[in-house]
């Protein structure tokens, strides 16, 4: 499997870190399995009980297709673990398309509430539930307190939280404000490759800036949905389109755009 064992070796390097630094239990991590990711990411994955933020570019700030989809994606390896609970400011999560990035939807429990504060008042409860291995919320600017509660529920219960920061209805952005979130990805539709034949469409794609982590370091790639099994996460790198796409735009740049 490519990048399988580097990725290995990234892990076991931050976990030999984190007891360096005195810490007596080293948080169990989800890896990418490809090291170009998770070397950026300290234990070489995501924790698998934390929360994390997912942005989207233009117009996806209000649409939130590219960004649900990335976040299915993102949460699937642990949706497989138990329930998972969506909650929604609108009805318009479109199940199909779930089904077709492999994302377990029976046993998907989707939630609408009235505004971002019930929205983030869900989300924690159901992080805190024992037997809910998932939760995804939509949320604009969700504060430090609620950042911090959300995260004491994923340690509570050892959930996997994402917080797509989406305007379902449209209006001015807030302005930024902090986070206690594990990493924050900014995301955008790509351009796919085409299927080897020339028919029909390829499998979906997207442009991905980690512009913050905990303990890592800013990164930017082009991924894909792949349907083979190569290794313990949905996503590979297209490094022929990264190469090429994002030689123009550093990470630094991204992050300043943004």
């Amino acid at each position: 499997m490519p990048g399988s064992r580097e990725a290995r070796i990234e892990a076991l390097r931050g976990r030999i870190a984190a007891i360096e630094a005195g810490t007596r239990t080293p948080t169990p991590v989800l890896p990418f399995g490809d090291w170009r990711i998770d070397s950026h990411l300290p234990g070489g994955g995501l924790p698998r009980a934390g929360w994390h933020e997912v942005v989207g570019e233009g117009l996806e700030g209000e649409s939130g297709a590219a960004t649900a989809a990335f976040a299915a994606l993102l949460a699937r390896p642990r949706a497989a673990k138990g329930a998972v609970v969506w909650v929604l400011r609108r009805s318009d999560l479109y199940v199909p398309g779930l089904v077709n990035l492999g994302f377990p939807v029976e046993r998907l429990v989707m939630v609408r509430v009235r505004d971002e504060a019930e929205g983030l008042s869900v989300l924690e409860d159901a992080l805190a539930t024992p037997g809910v291995a998932v939760a995804i919320g939509e949320a604009e600017a969700p504060d430090l307190v609620a950042g911090r509660r959300l995260q004491l529920a994923c340690e509570r219960a050892g959930g996997f939280g994402v917080v797509l920061h989406r305007r379902p209805y449209g209006g001015p952005a807030k302005g930024a404000t902090g986070s206690a979130a594990f990493s924050r990805w900014r995301v955008g539709p790509a351009r796919g490759r085409a299927p080897p034949d020339g028919l029909g469409l390829g499998p979906p794609a997207w442009r991905v800036a980690l512009e913050r982590c905990r303990g890592g370091r800013p990164g930017a790639w082009i991924l894909e949905h792949s349907e083979a099994d190569h290794g313990p996460h949905p996503f590979r790198v297209v490094s022929e389109l990264a190469d090429h796409d994002l030689a123009p735009a550093s990470p630094e740049r991204l992050l300043a755009a943004g």
